[in-house]
């Protein structure tokens, strides 16, 4: 069966889309972030949280869960962050599709301001247990992970108090009237 030319357009329109909602994620990462001096094996306070949540309360649970995981993924294998790049696709990725999931259930498309906290917030204890986890077999304890999960709670803080309002302003936009 032959694709139509509007099919094709639209397929290539979500390609270059998604492309370019990952090269966001990974740049707010990488050029947008600091690093914390609270714990020994690193910490890092960075935009892409901010920008996940953008992505998946804009353009949905797809979108969502695929730019944090490819686009923080990538982030920890160019930085020094490798050993975190397996968990990293896979919370975030999952991160993505909790608050995409959330903020586009029911038809709200995103649009709902509480559902789009209600979503974040939901989104971040099984972010913080999936780094946990992991560190706990990195490191072989569970005391040791305990270390990151403050700076793993402000990155989320600080990703929802930016992204909350973007979204609200976003929304008004042209482009997702």
């Amino acid at each position: 069966m032959q694709k139509t030319s509007s099919q094709s357009n639209t397929r290539t329109f979500n390609l270059i889309l998604t492309a370019i909602l990952i090269a966001l994620v990974f740049v707010a990462t990488l050029l947008l972030n600091i690093k914390l001096p609270i714990r020994a094996n690193g910490g890092l306070i960075h935009m892409g949280t901010a920008m996940l949540f953008v992505i998946s309360i804009s353009f949905g649970p797809k979108k969502g869960a695929i730019a944090g995981a490819v686009g923080m993924g990538l982030f920890d294998l160019i930085s020094g962050w490798t050993l975190w790049a397996p968990i990293t696709f896979l919370v975030r990725g999952l991160q993505g599709y909790i608050v995409g999931k959330i903020a586009w259930s029911n038809g709200r498309n995103g649009n709902s301001k509480g559902y789009n906290l209600l979503a974040t917030i939901v989104s971040i204890p099984p972010m913080i247990a999936g780094y946990y986890v992991w560190e706990a077999f990195l490191f072989n304890s569970w005391i040791i992970p305990v270390a990151s999960i403050p700076g793993d709670i402000v990155q989320n803080v600080v990703g929802v108090l930016v992204a909350i309002p973007l979204c609200v302003l976003l929304k008004k936009t042209p482009f997702f009237r």
